[in-house]
């Protein structure tokens, strides 16, 4: 055994349980990245056994190892190229026949294999026996049986590993799959031929491939032209004589050798048993009930998560309000230095880690939505509204996956077939509103809608979906013409969800948004304060602290509210003053003009140009606009009482909250939208676009409202 630790590949099926397994024996001991030059999510955990150290890692989730989709290509890649220890391939023992082709491919590919068989609970319910050892001598590999979902039998697996590598196990062998034999005489026959040119250990491997006609292969292996020619030519040979193309030939004996070995080893008892999954579908997937208790669910997961989230929220605004006060009394007063850590870092990053409740809360109720298996039926509930825009139910997956972050939602849509689809449904992306919006939705409806914030927040999310068909239905007659294609999804069945799982899903992307505070907006945060810090000598229109001294003394004599009142409306109008004299002020000014139609003052401007890196951000500028120059006393006023304080109507707020939904989105999607569509162009309309229309729909408001109001 290696003393540098072992390299452990986990590949599976969608929906086979590959990531739940892979959660389990790695706990949280994991970290999440991009494989290196592609932005497909990477899954790296690791355990100390005994003096080793075992790296797991989890591969795209794949049907085969063909050169189909960029997750196909990674797991194939990743395999040949690392060749890890062992792969650990998990089955889902309920569909035992369809999840054997990848294992047909590892197979082929020579990988020391511990094969596991999931959801052994839902096979069992539906007759499904299985004779392990039969099945385990048949393919070469141990099997372990496991119920992923509950970590029953997860702890055997790490002991076939052990006993894969140290070669103690005896079920584990190599194994060829063999074609028929004229197929294999060609095969042969190109083995001998790239013999001297291909580096590779598994000749074999390479000469299928190549007669599968396989591109990626092509590009990877230097051969010859004599060599291809003489490839293409038996590939034409085996064609002719099988009368269909080689990919469906291949496919076709690789069934052949998974049926047989069902057939030997699988019984299917007849037993009379309520499909459970069926009943729900029944009621959830429903034409006439599936989308009303899709919104339902929707609405009362942004109920939850503002309701809930204001108790939590109010004890970190406490806490931030405490530090402000306590790093003001400590740092030397009236200083850059304190204005820089009180008003700049605190008042901006702190500013947003009020809001982190609520951004673990609905991680949470979404990773349980995951976990439990709704989330793939909303593809299928969304299918007939997806296809009068030119696509199908399959692309809201990555659109639902906007809802955490555009960015790798707009990697994720690799997942569909067509290059048209793929860049309708990356440009409808950014109107799925972000984990990065949240923020600024609960500032502005908390404070201009605090009875039905919970429910202003659910129509941000709403209308994001409507204007993502509407644009969509709109590019499909324009800009991207086309038809949707068929549509096909595999349901998985419904599983309770396991606590641990939703915990670290909701820790690993709440982590992510952590990570951020302390990146891009702690970047942010300090810029914005050095843009509102300087020129630190303003000329202001009227002497503010002799009136408030003036009003103090009243005070003094006689206790008196309205005066009180008085000071603050002072204070925050010399604050405001002060801000709008500094640099910070300068740059909102000369964009008020553009944005004055929308009822929107300078502050507003600056917000939201700060918002192009990063949406968060338009909370800590308003965090730092409000907190320059303010005194750390009980007079100080928190964001949404200045912003109550600025002029903002109600009806501006929600202009505000429009724009915020639909104008460019942020910097990192922008570039991920150029990287997967591979052209400005696709990014340049992107961000014109969803400018314009924010600033139509944020003026029809503004103007229409103002007129009947």
């Amino acid at each position: 055994m290696k003393n540098s630790g072992l390299n452990i590949a986990i590949a599976g099926n969608p929906n086979s349980g590959k990531t739940t397994i892979f959660n389990a024996i790695t706990g949280a001991r994991q970290r999440v990245g991009n494989w290196p030059g592609v932005t497909v999510e990477r899954k790296t955990g690791y355990i100390n056994r005994g003096e080793n150290r075992w790296n797991f890692i989890d591969l795209p989730g794949t049907y085969s190892l063909s050169a189909f989709s960029q997750e196909e290509i990674i797991a194939r890649n990743y395999i040949t190229d690392e060749q890890p220890d062992v792969v650990v391939n998990i089955v889902d023992a309920s569909n035992i026949e369809r999840n054997l082709y990848l294992t047909t491919q590892l197979i082929e590919l020579g990988c020391p294999l511990v094969i596991v068989l999931n959801m052994m609970d839902i096979a069992k319910e539906k007759g499904v026996e299985i004779d392990i050892e039969t099945l385990s001598t048949l393919l070469g590999a141990p099997i372990v049986p496991v119920v992923g979902s509950t970590g029953e039998g997860v702890e055997h697996i790490l002991d076939k590993i052990d006993r894969v590598v140290t070669h103690e196990s005896q079920k584990s062998r190599k194994l060829q799959i063999n074609y028929h034999r004229d197929i294999e005489a060609k095969i042969e026959e190109i083995i001998r031929e790239i013999d001297e040119v291909d580096v590779s250990n598994n000749h074999r491997w390479t000469a299928i491939k190549l007669l599968e006609n396989d591109s990626e292969i092509l590009k990877r292996v230097n051969i010859g032209e004599q060599i291809q020619n003489k490839v293409k030519s038996l590939r034409q040979n085996i064609e002719n004589l099988f009368k269909d193309n080689t990919q469906a030939i291949f496919s076709n004996a690789r069934y052949g050798f998974i049926q047989g070995a069902v057939k030997e080893c699988v019984t299917i008892h007849k037993i009379d048993r309520v499909d459970v999954s069926k009943k729900i579908d029944s009621v959830l997937t429903n034409k006439y009930l599936g989308l009303p208790i899709f919104a339902l669910l929707m609405w009362l997961t942004f109920k939850f998560t503002f309701d809930v989230g204001q108790y939590p929220m109010a004890w970190i605004d406490g806490l931030v309000s405490a530090l402000g006060a306590f790093l003001s009394y400590i740092l030397p007063n009236g200083t850059l230095l304190q204005s820089l850590v009180v008003d700049g870092i605190v008042a901006g990053v702190g500013g947003i880690a009020i809001f982190l409740p609520n951004i673990f809360i609905l991680f949470f109720v979404i990773a349980i939505l995951e976990d439990s298996g709704y989330m793939a039926r909303v593809a299928f509930i969304m299918d007939r509204v997806m296809h009068t825009i030119g696509l199908h139910g399959k692309a809201f997956i990555p659109m639902m996956m906007g809802f955490g972050c555009n960015v790798p939602a707009i990697m994720g849509t690799r997942i569909l077939e067509t290059k048209r689809d793929r860049i309708l449904t990356i440009l409808l992306n950014p109107f799925m509103s972000c984990s990065a919006r949240l923020p600024v939705y609960i500032l502005i409806a908390g404070a201009f809608f605090p009875n039905n914030a919970g429910t202003v927040i659910f129509g941000m999310y709403i209308l994001g979906i409507v204007l993502a068909i509407l644009s969509g239905k709109l590019f499909s007659y324009t800009v991207l013409k086309g038809i949707s294609t068929p549509f096909v999804l595999e349901l998985p069945p419904y599983l309770v969800p396991k606590w641990s799982s939703i915990f670290l899903h909701t820790w690993e992307r709440g982590f992510i948004f952590i990570r951020k505070m302390g990146g891009v907006i702690l970047i942010g945060s300090i810029i914005i304060w050095a843009l509102g810090a300087f020129p630190q000598e303003v000329t202001l229109s009227k002497d503010y602290d002799k009136e408030i001294s003036v009003i103090q003394e009243q005070i003094n004599i006689s206790s008196n509210d309205d005066l009180s009142s008085k000071i603050q409306e002072l204070k925050f109008k010399r604050d405001a003053e002060t801000i709008e004299q500094k640099w910070i002020g300068k740059i909102g000014n000369t964009i008020e003009p553009v944005i004055r139609p929308l009822g929107f003052t300078w502050r507003e401007g600056v917000a939201l140009l700060t918002g192009f890196i990063a949406k968060e951000v338009v909370v800590s500028t308003y965090g730092v606009l409000f907190g320059v120059g303010n005194e750390a006393d009980e007079t100080n006023l928190g964001i949404r009482e200045s912003l109550l304080r600025s002029g903002m109507t109600p009806l501006i707020a929600f202009g505000f909250l429009i724009f915020t939904l639909i104008y460019t989105p942020c910097l990192a999607t922008i570039v991920a939208i150029k990287r997967e569509t591979q052209s400005w162009k696709w990014a340049s309309f992107s961000v014109i676009y969803s400018l314009a229309l924010a600033w139509i729909l944020a003026f029809l408001i503004y103007q229409i409202g103002s007129a009947i109001v």
